[in-house]
């Protein structure tokens, strides 16, 4: 079975938890994961300045690793990324910002790749 996910939550909260182990689940299973796009506040789950309280357990770098581990295409909504100061080098040139802050292997994209990735998934789950 093929699977899109679409994290709509911070990475410090339970969903973006369940939604990696979800993923895990999917891949360990033999299943195939379409696409990751995080949405709304789940962008900042690619940001580069994210600093996690040592006592947590650091989500983001969990995604970063399993994304990486699993060469899975992983998009970052555009619009809500720029509503919440996260930019890639290109973006932070065109707006004039001093740093780019988009981790890798995220990718800035638009609501497009969603749809994309809707029509080639047997499933989409949504994590909020």
């Amino acid at each position: 079975m093929k699977f899109a996910i679409a994290l709509f939550s911070a990475p410090h909260t339970p969903a973006a938890r369940r939604a990696l182990r979800f993923a895990e689940a999917v891949v360990e299973s033999g299943h195939k994961i379409v696409r990751l796009f995080l949405y709304q506040d789940g962008v900042q789950t690619a940001s580069n300045n994210i600093v996690t309280a040592q006592d947590e357990t650091d989500i983001a770098k969990q995604w970063q690793q399993f994304i990486k581990q699993q060469q899975l295409d992983s998009v970052v909504c555009i619009a809500s990324a720029l509503r919440r100061g996260l930019l890639d080098t290109e973006e932070a040139k065109r707006y004039g910002r001093s740093a780019a802050n988009l981790n890798e292997p995220w990718q800035l994209s638009g609501l497009g790749q969603l749809h994309e990735a809707i029509q080639q998934s047997d499933r989409l789950l949504c994590f909020a």
